[in-house]
Order: structure tokens, then sequence, then C-alpha cells
């Protein structure tokens, strides 16, 4: 069994849990309060500000010139692609860029992205995919779940496309097979690492979905 299937075995209870959580399936039916979708764009667009730097630190690990640019490429493609749809979903949510400028991410916004960069910082280019992979592979099953999927509200209709697409789909095969190549050359305690790196992110993933759902904040504002 490959690594990556290893992985998507065990961390199969929790996506489910993602499958189903009602943020996920309120997409799905249109049923989410725009609100906590609001409360999710901010998230995501500070999320993924920090995830496309963990990337930039993977093609700076990267043992050759050639992966070196492929996670380059993955950076720039964070940016085009998915910070690109956030601005269309700032303007269609009325989120102001002063608004943007003051914003302070949720606890579990903060504490996901602390983990993925001690995974970069600590490890190797196979610690940071396996801590990123989660992101990319999770969204495209549920982007491929929820094909057909047709809600009332339009940002949703918009937002399930986006990840049901052949190239997003190359994109996630692409970081699924350097993560194999690079598992078949560490060590088993490098493979350990990497999975407990791989299960982190998966369980961050479905507290991302609990805190948008929630609109979570800070203990004292």
């Amino acid at each position: 069994m490959k690594f990556s299937d290893q992985l998507r075995k065990e961390a199969d209870a929790v996506w489910q849990a993602s499958f189903d959580h009602p943020f996920v399936t309120g997409i799905a039916d249109g049923s989410l309060p725009l609100s906590s979708f609001r409360h999710y764009v901010l998230n995501d667009a500070y999320y993924l500000s920090q995830f496309a730097k963990v990337q930039a630190l993977g093609a700076a690990k990267a043992s050759d010139l050639f992966t070196s640019g492929r996670m380059a490429a993955h950076v720039q493609g964070t940016y085009n692609a998915e910070l690109a749809l956030h601005e269309k979903f700032a303007k269609l949510l009325d989120i102001t860029e002063e608004e943007r400028r003051a914003f302070e991410p949720s606890p579990s916004s903060y504490a996901y992205t602390s983990h993925l960069y001690r995974a970069a910082y600590t490890g190797h280019l196979g610690d940071i995919i396996a801590a990123i992979l989660p992101c990319y592979w999770l969204y495209y099953e549920i982007g491929e779940r929820l094909k057909g999927a047709t809600p009332e509200e339009p940002i949703y209709r918009e937002w399930i496309a986006a990840y049901g697409g052949e190239w997003f789909r190359e994109l996630v095969q692409e970081q699924i097979d350097r993560l194999d190549e690079i598992a078949a050359q560490v060590s088993e305690a490098d493979r350990e690492r990497m999975k407990s790196h791989f299960m982190i992110s998966s369980r961050y993933e479905l507290m991302f979905w609990e805190m948008a759902y929630t609109l979570e904040k800070w203990p004292v504002a």
C-alpha cells in the first residue's frame, strides 16, 4: 500500500466528519447562513496567505530545481486561483478593505497555520507536503461529492465549482505523488512524523468548518 493510501485510510473517520459537517452540507443544500460563510472567507483568506508561505518554504527546502519550481508554481496557484476567488467573495459579502486590515484570525485559524509553520521549519519537504496535503486533497474530495448540488445561493455554487475541476485534481495528484516519492526514500521515523502532520492537519480541517459555522472568536475581545 502506498504511503498516501495509508494516510487516507488512517484519516477516513475525521474526513467523513468533514463531509458530514453542517458547514459543508449547508453549502450543498443552501442552508448555511451567509454570516458563517462570511466568517469562513475572512479566516480562509488569512489561512491561504500563510499556506502560500509554507508552500514557498517547501520550494526552498526542495533538493532539486524542478521541485523548487513546481512548489513555487503552487504558491502562484494559491494566489491566482484561491485568493482571487476570495476577492470576489469579499465584494459579494460587502467585506471592506478596512475590515480585512483590522481582522484578527480565529483561534482555530491561527493554530492551524502555526502547525503548518512548525512542520515546515522543523522538518524537510516531506513534512511540509504531509502537513499541507489535507487542505488540497480534502477540498478536492468535497468538490467531487458536491458536484451536481445546486444551492440557490450563487456564492455557494461558485465555491463548489472551484474545487471540482480537472485542474485542481491534477494539483492534488501531483502533491500526492510527491509525498509518496519522498516517503519511499526516508526513514520509518520520518514517515511516522509525516503521518502525524497529516493527521493533525486533517483534524484542523474539521475544526476550521466548526470555527466558521459557530463564528468562533477569542474568549476575550
